[in-house]
């Protein structure tokens, strides 16, 4: 049996140092939003010529003043995806982009895809976006109330707090692009990370009720060794999947396929090592099972 109560403490303070760096970064570094939440001109290209590349092209782009231009390459050789802020608000901008790449390149380029948010738009969405998160945290909370004891729903909690927060730290430091593909990630996260604990913490508490003379520390630890292979072979699948996607799935699906697999990984860890210890550190017994039953 794997001793995983013996490193509770270590891995608590790694976690508090994780979280506070995150807080910090999010803070004070903010995160790299895209034009879903910041607003902008999205266009998908296709070059005829193979002689042009990304580089070429974000040069000739930088030069028409549009402000943070991405130029990335998805699908074919050939296809290139833009975004742009539009800085100079030029309402005929697509119509100067087709001019000034007609007259660098020739005519190469078909424009197979133009979309435009605006800065209303972008502030609903982000709104959205933000409300989408913390309906979704409320909702899991009110679930695990009701499932199980307060003590486990604070376990979960905090481990689903833990895991969106280092998440969205480790996007902050990396300056990774957050759009909509990305909140939908977190919310899957979510999803992941609460199934995880859940799982645990049904056979912490069927094991309470079988061991009055275990506690907690070491009930745990049986409760974690009972569910591990569950646990592992659902998250190396599905990392597995998130790994082929991230590779193989171009640059559009990269932010949501990072997203989830650093997702699944902190999801993994946290069940084990956030969830659990907030039981131990409120000292969860046999006693706090039946007390909760008698008053249903």
């Amino acid at each position: 049996m794997i001793k995983f109560n013996k490193f509770y403490t270590h891995f608590n303070i790694i976690s508090l140092i994780l979280v506070i760096l995150s807080l910090i970064l999010l803070t004070f570094k903010g995160l790299n939003y895209g034009i879903d939440f910041k607003g902008g001109t999205l266009i998908e290209l296709r070059s005829s010529d193979n002689n042009i590349n990304v580089s070429n092209l974000r040069d000739n782009l930088n030069q028409m003043d549009l402000g943070d231009v991405s130029v990335k390459k998805f699908g074919n050789d050939q296809d290139y995806l833009i975004k742009f802020e539009n800085k100079n608000d030029s309402k005929n901008i697509i119509e100067e982009i087709r001019s000034n790449l007609d007259k660098s390149f020739g005519n190469n380029f078909d424009f197979r895809r133009v979309e435009n948010v605006g800065p209303k738009v972008s502030a609903e969405l982000l709104k959205s976006g933000v409300i989408a998160i913390s309906v979704s945290l409320a909702l899991m909370l009110i679930y695990i109330w009701i499932r199980f004891e307060w003590q486990f729903s604070l376990g979960a909690i905090i481990a689903l707090f833990h895991d969106v927060i280092i998440t969205l730290g480790l996007f902050s430091l990396l300056s990774l692009e957050i759009n909509l593909s990305i909140i939908a990630a977190i919310l899957t996260i979510v999803g992941y990370s609460m199934n995880d604990t859940v799982v645990i913490f049904d056979r912490v508490r069927e094991n309470l009720r079988k061991y009055s003379d275990i506690k907690i520390f070491e009930l745990t630890n049986i409760s974690i060794n009972e569910t591990l292979s569950r646990t592992l072979i659902t998250s190396i699948t599905t990392l597995l999947a998130l790994f082929s996607i991230f590779f193989f799935g171009g640059e559009i699906l990269k932010g949501f396929s990072l997203a989830m697999i650093f997702g699944v990984i902190f999801g993994t860890y946290s069940s084990i090592y956030i969830a659990n210890t907030v039981l131990v550190r409120l000292n969860v017994s046999q006693k706090t099972i039946l007390k909760e039953e008698e008053k249903i």
